[in-house]
C-alpha cells in the first residue's frame, strides 16, 4: 500500500514596517490656505519621521549642522547652541524660525529659535506656533523666517534633498527585509530537497517538526537523518545563498546610499562610508575643504538676513581651519 504522497508547504514571515509611508507626506499642496494659517507644501511631520529612516540621509544632515555650529561665533543674543537649532531646522525643513525676545522698552534681550515643525505663516506674515493642539501668536514683526527658495510657492521653503526620499526609504525598506529574514531565522536556513521513495511519510513529518522547530531561537542546531535502502541524491541539502532568487541587499544599499549622498552633496569619506575599492575616496582634507567651501560656505550665506533684520553682526562665522597633521 502507497502513502498519501505529501503536499508542499511554504510559509512566509511578517511584512516590514516602514517609518512612514509616502502618502504621509508627499501630497503637495502649494501652501493652501486653510483658513487660519497656510499649510506647508510637504508634511512637516513626514520630513521629520524620514529624518532617521535612513542612517545616511541623518549623518549628512548632522554634519553639516555641526559644521554650521562649529563655526559660528556665538553673540550675546545668539548662543552657539540655539543657533545649531535654527541651522537643524533649515536643513530638515528648509525652514527657520527666529524669534527675538523683547524687553518691554522694546530692546531686543535674546534671538531664540522656534521650533519649524510646528510653526506655521499666516497671511500678511505673520507667524504663530501650535503648541499641545493649541494656537500661539507671536508679536507681529518678532519673528524672522529663513527659508530655501522652492520653484512652485513663496509661503515656506522646501529642503533640498526631497528628490532622494524615495531611494532613502528604499534603502529602509531593505534594511526592514534584511532585518526580518535574519529575525525569522532563513539567514541560517536550506532548502532540504527529498525524493527519495523511500522516505515513509512519518520520517517526513517528523522532519518537517525537527526543521520548523530549529527555527528563530534554535538556529544553527544540527539534523540526523537516516535513510536505510536511499538512493543517490535522494536527500539534496541546497543552502539559500545558492537559491536562484536573490534580494540584492548589498547593491540596494550601496545604489540608494549614493543617491542619498549626491543630494545632500557630501563626500562618503566625510561621513565615515568605508570604501569597497582599493583606491579609496582619496584624501580626506582636501575633501573636507572642498565640502566646507562649495556647500558649507553658501549656507552660512543663507543665515545673513539675520544680520540684516537686527541691524548687527550677530551671525558671524570664523574662516575655514584645514585639518593638519600631528
Amino acid at each position: 500500500m502507497t502513502s498519501k504522497p505529501s503536499s508542499i508547504e511554504a510559509f512566509t514571515f511578517g511584512d516590514p514596517v516602514p517609518v512612514l509611508d509616502s502618502r504621509d507626506f508627499m501630497g503637495y499642496f502649494h501652501s493652501a490656505w486653510n483658513g487660519r494659517w497656510y499649510e506647508p507644501p510637504v508634511s512637516f511631520d513626514g520630513l521629520a519621521k524620514a529624518l532617521p529612516a535612513n542612517p545616511h540621509h541623518q549623518s549628512a544632515i548632522n554634519y553639516k549642522a555641526n559644521l554650521l555650529a562649529h563655526y559660528f561665533r556665538p553673540h550675546k543674543l545668539l548662543s552657539r547652541f540655539d543657533f545649531k537649532r535654527l541651522a537643524l531646522d533649515y536643513l530638515v525643513f528648509g525652514n527657520g524660525f527666529l524669534e527675538a525676545r523683547r524687553s518691554r522698552i522694546g530692546t531686543t534681550m535674546a534671538l531664540k529659535p522656534t521650533l519649524a515643525r510646528w510653526t506655521r505663516v499666516k497671511k500678511g506674515g505673520d507667524v504663530m506656533m501650535l503648541i499641545d493642539g493649541q494656537e500661539h501668536d507671536f508679536e507681529p514683526g518678532t519673528v524672522l523666517q529663513i527659508l530655501e527658495p522652492d520653484i512652485n510657492q513663496e509661503i515656506y521653503g522646501m529642503p533640498g534633498y526631497t528628490g532622494a526620499l524615495q531611494s532613502a526609504f528604499l534603502n529602509e525598506a531593505a534594511t526592514l527585509f534584511r532585518r526580518k529574514y535574519y529575525t525569522n531565522g532563513s539567514h541560517a536556513g536550506f532548502i532540504l530537497y527529498m525524493s527519495d521513495a523511500a522516505a515513509s511519510q512519518d520520517d517526513v513529518d517528523g522532519i518537517r517538526k525537527a526543521l520548523k522547530e530549529s527555527k528563530g531561537p534554535g538556529n544553527f542546531r544540527n539534523l540526523f537523518m537516516y535513510a536505510p535502502n536511499g538512493k543517490k541524491d535522494g536527500i539534496q541539502l541546497i543552502p539559500i545563498s545558492e537559491v536562484t532568487a536573490k534580494d540584492e541587499f548589498f547593491n540596494m544599499k550601496n545604489v540608494t546610499r549614493d543617491d542619498v549622498l549626491c543630494s545632500h552633496r557630501v563626500p562618503p569619506q566625510l561621513v565615515g562610508i568605508v570604501p569597497s575599492n582599493a583606491g579609496g575616496f582619496g584624501s580626506v582634507p582636501a575633501a573636507a575643504e572642498g565640502f566646507f567651501r562649495n556647500e558649507i560656505m553658501p549656507l552660512q550665506t543663507a543665515f545673513a538676513v539675520v544680520n540684516e533684520w537686527c541691524g548687527a553682526d550677530v551671525v558671524v562665522f570664523d574662516d575655514y581651519r584645514p585639518v593638519t597633521a600631528a
